[in-house]
C-alpha cells in the first residue's frame, strides 16, 4: 500500500516546482524587469487552489486529525507548526493577490508589495515543506497504524478522485506546465 504521506511528498514536488516559478518572478520583479501580471495571478491560483485547498486541506482535514487521533498533540507540537505556517503562507498570498491590479495599472510599489510577499511565501514554505517531508510524515508514519493508515489511504483516494478535485488538479497542473518554461525555460537550451 501505498502511504498517504507519499502523496503529499509528490504534492510537494509540485508545490516546489511552482516555488521556483515563483523565484523567478520575484527576482525579475526586484531587477526592474516586467511580469506579466496575468502570470503572476496564475501563479497565486496555483498556490490557492493546489497547495492550498488540494494539498493543504488533505494535510488539515485528514492527516493531522489522525496524528491526533494517533497521540500526537495539536497544540504545541509539530501539527501546530505547521497550521501557523499555511496561515502565515496564505497571509503573504492574499497580500500578494491584493497588489497585483495595482501592478497591472503601473505601480512600481505594488510590484515591490507582490515581489516581497512572493519572496517570503517561497522562503516559508521550503522550509515547510522540508519540515513536513523530513519530520512531521515520519512522525505520522510511525503514529498511525495500518489500520489507520488503511482508512487514510482509503479517504485520500476518495478525496483525489472527486471530479471537481481532479479538475482542479488538471488546471493547476497545466498552469504550472504554461509558466515553468517561461520563467524557467529549458535546462538545455542556452538562454
Amino acid at each position: 500500500m501505498i502511504r498517504p504521506t507519499e502523496d503529499l511528498v509528490r504534492e510537494h514536488g509540485d508545490i516546489l516546482a511552482m516555488i521556483q516559478v515563483v523565484k523567478e518572478m520575484v527576482r525579475r520583479l526586484e531587477a526592474g524587469e516586467p511580469v506579466d501580471p496575468d502570470h503572476i495571478e496564475k501563479a497565486i491560483y496555483f498556490i490557492r487552489n493546489y497547495a492550498d485547498k488540494y494539498h493543504h486541506a488533505k494535510e488539515e482535514d485528514l492527516l493531522f486529525p489522525a496524528m491526533h487521533e494517533a497521540g500526537i498533540p495539536k497544540e504545541g507540537g509539530p501539527i501546530g507548526v505547521m497550521l501557523a505556517e499555511h496561515d502565515e503562507g496564505s497571509g503573504y498570498i492574499a497580500t500578494a493577490a491584493a497588489a497585483v491590479e495595482r501592478y497591472r495599472q503601473g505601480d512600481a510599489g505594488a510590484g515591490a508589495e507582490i515581489a516581497a510577499n512572493l519572496r517570503n511565501y517561497a522562503g516559508l514554505l521550503e522550509q515547510h515543506i522540508n519540515k513536513e517531508n523530513q519530520v512531521l510524515y515520519p512522525i505520522a508514519d510511525a503514529h498511525i497504524d495500518q489500520t489507520g493508515q488503511t482508512e487514510l489511504r482509503w479517504i485520500f483516494d476518495k478525496v483525489n478522485s472527486k471530479p471537481d478535485m481532479v479538475a482542479e488538479h488538471d488546471t493547476c497542473k497545466a498552469i504550472l506546465m504554461e509558466l515553468d518554461p517561461i520563467y524557467l525555460g529549458d535546462p538545455d537550451e542556452e538562454q
